[in-house]
């Protein structure tokens, strides 16, 4: 307009919003603001309207106006930065018994194998590979599959789409829960084939970081082998250099490890595991970043944050590390804008300072070591004692906690239960957590840890003076310790008993309860006598 050939900023931003409002129109199919006063082609990325949004924040400074600048534009480069096109990213995540039946469907329906269940894991990696060096998709148009199937294939078609509307930062993650071997990642990556996020070739590209989660006891022993066997794949190395800047991102379960195995195995199951991943990539000359699957409560991994991370072994926070921060923490760091800031500082400071630290083989005292195998074995027994080999346990649990409410509650994993079949295995992590809660119980917190001291230390002053040598010089043994004296301050076994009346069987349910007393009373003296006394939330 000539109207306006003396106004150039007004001119630049109705310009900018033209291009915008194309993008939007693009993405959404309509305009939500005001209708452009000119047609533009649509940005193709943020980064050029974070462009174009630069040279108006550099003219203005040009001119003495960095005050404007400052308060005006440099806000909308920033959040266009943070939020792009998309608001947020999300991940992918599905478990690798359906990325196993997919997969297994495909191929047979193709005739490529007809048996992929009857396979061992190295004839799996053999037939795997081969479907990935062709760009020969596995799925036809012209047949009917499962309704499962149907679904995988698309939801990531859905996130392919997403990913062209909105732009890659709003899905960049493909997470594998319970993975245990090389062909749970290689089937991940023939179901991305599917869909273009994975194009094999020559000129290989990856769309998505394929991330395994390890949730187990046993899986998190044997994540380091896991990683080892699939950093030998040419195939894969190939699409990390190529296509994800050599990183490999790792995703670690807490809530899941406590409940297969109880608070001490769990937390020295995750150490270990880190110890093995970190050897692995560094072995393959991979990078690594680690994604915490923690929640808020001890019993998922919860705790102050700060203390958590220096608690890591050596290696394991390599300038950068994933964590959720879940529905009950939210509010707590997050609703006010102070605290919210204050948060952010201790897991960049953190960070920072475990980042310090350097690669380099783990340092833990190999007595510390030996120490720890030790008492997390016996934990674990004591653990799957009374949770999984005690008759009649789960029934108890389900008559003394408000785990069918908590079902029914719109909060947490959904739904509360992988399957019907009403075992603690089947459970999900949340609810379980959150029922002792309820109860005051608070078992996933401290149960084993107490019985684990007393067998191992046997009378010996000796071994009694190496776990208080741990607690004083281990940042692992000190958190680990000082979050059990939190989660141990938090219960009554006074309130746990009005729970357990609750119980129809009441010969057995207080014989339980007996059980649950004694340990907490050897936790809480355990803890009094390693850290030495105080106030059990003293730190």
């Amino acid at each position: 307009s000539p109207f306006r050939a003396d106004e150039p900023y007004r001119r630049a931003l109705r310009g900018m919003y033209s291009r915008l409002a194309a993008t939007a129109t693009a993405a959404l199919g309509h305009t939500p603001g005001p209708e452009p006063v000119s047609t533009l082609p649509a940005y193709t990325s943020p980064e050029e309207l974070i462009a174009d949004l630069s040279v108006v924040e550099t003219s203005l400074r040009s001119h003495g106006a960095g005050a404007l600048a400052d308060a005006l534009v440099v806000p909308a480069r920033e959040a266009v930065a943070c939020f792009g096109f998309h608001l947020c990213s999300l991940d992918l995540r599905q478990n690798s018994d359906v990325h196993e039946r997919t997969v297994a469907e495909l191929l047979a329906v193709a005739g490529v194998c007809q048996d992929y269940f009857g396979l061992d894991e190295a004839q799996r990696i053999a037939v795997l590979r081969a479907e990935l060096s062709s760009p020969r998709p596995l799925a036809s148009p012209y047949v009917q599959y499962s309704d499962e199937t149907l679904g995988e294939l698309a939801i990531l078609r859905t996130a392919a789409d997403a990913r062209q509307r909105f732009g890659t930062m709003i899905i960049r993650h493909s997470v594998i829960s319970k993975c245990q071997s090389v062909s749970d990642m290689l089937e991940v990556a023939v179901l991305l084939k599917e869909t273009g996020l994975l194009v094999p070739g020559d000129d290989a590209s990856l769309a998505l970081d394929i991330v395994p989660l390890f949730e187990t006891i046993d899986d998190l022993t044997r994540a380091g082998q896991v990683m080892t066997e699939l950093f030998a794949v040419p195939e894969y190395r190939a699409w990390l250099r190529s296509a994800r800047a050599n990183r490999q991102e790792v995703m670690l379960g807490y809530s899941d490890s406590n409940k297969d195995g109880g608070y001490l195995a769990s937390n020295w199951a995750l150490y270990r595991g880190e110890v093995d991943v970190v050897a692995a990539a560094r072995a393959a000359g991979v990078g690594l970043r680690f994604f915490h699957g923690r929640g808020g409560t001890v019993g998922r991994g919860g705790g102050p944050s700060y203390h958590a991370i220096l608690a890591q072994p050596r290696g394991a926070v390599d300038g950068s590390l994933r964590l959720t921060e879940q529905g009950e923490v939210i509010a707590a760091r997050y609703a006010d804008p102070s605290l919210a800031r204050r948060s952010l500082e201790a897991l960049v400071a953190a960070t920072v300072e475990a980042s310090m630290a350097g690669p380099g083989p783990d340092d833990t005292p190999p007595e510390f070591s030996a120490a720890m195998d030790e008492l997390a074995e016996l934990s674990f027994q004591h653990y799957r004692a009374l949770v999984y080999d005690t008759p009649g346990f789960a029934d108890l649990f389900r008559q003394i906690t408000p785990i069918n409410e908590i079902s029914s509650l719109n909060i947490g994993s959904r739904p509360a239960a992988r399957t019907t079949t009403g075992r603690i295995e089947d459970l999900r992590a949340i609810p379980w957590v959150f029922s002792w809660s309820q109860c005051r119980i608070m078992l996933p917190g401290w149960f084993g840890t107490g019985s684990a001291f007393q067998t191992w230390s046997d009378g010996s002053p000796e071994r009694v003076e190496l776990l208080q040598r741990m607690n004083r010089e281990w940042p692992f043994f000190r958190a680990t310790l000082s979050n059990m004296g939190m989660v141990l301050a938090k219960s009554d076994m006074g309130i746990a008993a009005r729970y357990v009346g609750l119980a129809e069987d009441a010969e057995f349910a207080q014989s339980v309860l007996g059980q649950l007393g004694d340990e907490h009373q050897r936790c809480l003296e355990w803890l009094q006598r390693l850290t030495g006394g105080g106030p059990l939330a003293d730190n």
